[in-house]
């Protein structure tokens, strides 16, 4: 088996091309600064002329577009066609028969100006509230996780999987709408027997903190809507309230811990397994709720609970 050799041509950088016009000016030939440089006379003689057209500026990648476009539309055809999307909302396929041209040409129109895709609908304005103490509304959430037992193609970034089928895990999670006070647990399915173990075990660290719930708000996922669940909560005498269909911001505040479980315990470390990511999660609950000053509200979330407790006694 023959020895790997290096590859005889380098890579045009703009370093390169710099290198190889200073061998000129230097005194080389282009010819040979080519081949000092690893690259063909014609390109040496191609980079001596763009540099003296340009100086070291004129060496830098170019955008690899044809200088002319002998098939491209007209300026007035393509202000016809945006002026025509703008008007009626059409994609490319209804303007290639209105207008003739193939339905790829106006597309490739749109996107050159921008207006390739439908703009969105302006959202309503955001109902921000925060209850008056804590107990009075607690969000409600389940993130699903995968499970793994080695380090995984996130970590390495080789886009190879390593633990084939080695399933699911459902973060369920609870946070106060006052003070931000964080409840989260790790179980095996996001059926309604497991949220409502969580239910029951979410209620008891509340009550740890002399806490009661009154109302706790989630999603329209089917273990919320089920019989069971909505009997678990009478019997905790927790008002259960729904958000919106398709309307997740009404849940935001759940939404927005998903993300910070996920940045700072679930993706924040490279975890040998899912077992060691679940074994961190009580530790970060800790420190997220003795130590970190929440964004919205500043300080962490069993200071508000000390603070709100000696307004109301």
């Amino acid at each position: 088996m023959s020895e790997s050799r290096a590859p005889v041509r380098m890579r045009h950088s703009w370093e390169a091309r710099c290198r190889l016009v200073r061998l000129v000016l230097d005194g080389c030939s282009p010819v040979e600064a080519a081949v000092v440089c690893g690259a063909s006379r014609a390109t040496a003689y191609r980079l001596v002329a763009r540099f003296r057209a340009g100086g070291w500026d004129a060496l830098r990648d170019r955008p690899p577009v044809a200088r002319s476009h002998p098939a491209r539309l007209s300026v007035e055809a393509e202000a016809q066609i945006v002026e025509l999307r703008a008007r009626t909302g059409s994609g490319p396929k209804r303007l290639a028969g209105v207008l003739g041209w193939p339905a790829a040409t106006i597309w490739r129109v749109l996107r050159r100006h921008g207006v390739s895709r439908r703009a969105r609908a302006p959202r309503p304005p955001a109902n921000r509230y925060e209850y008056a103490a804590p107990g009075g509304l607690v969000h409600f959430d389940i993130k699903k996780l995968g499970r793994f037992w080695q380090v995984g193609k996130r970590a390495l970034s080789d886009g190879a999987p390593r633990s084939y089928r080695a399933g699911w895990q459902y973060l369920h999670l609870a946070i106060d709408d006052h003070s931000r006070f964080a409840v989260a647990q790790i179980r095996p399915t996001q059926t309604s027997a497991d949220s409502i173990a969580f239910l029951d075990h979410a209620q008891q660290a509340f009550t740890e903190r002399g806490i009661q719930i009154e109302r706790i708000m989630s999603d329209n996922g089917s273990c919320y809507r089920s019989r069971d669940f909505h009997q678990a909560a009478a019997r905790h005498g927790v008002r259960h309230l729904r958000t919106r269909p398709y309307t997740p911001r009404t849940n935001g505040k759940a939404e927005a811990l998903v993300g910070i479980l996920l940045r700072e315990w679930a993706y924040g470390y490279i975890w040998n397994s899912s077992a060691d990511r679940a074994r961190a999660l009580p530790g970060y609950l800790r420190w997220y709720n003795t130590h970190r000053a929440h964004g919205t509200t500043g300080t962490p979330p069993l200071n508000r609970i000390s603070h709100a407790q000696r307004s109301y006694s």
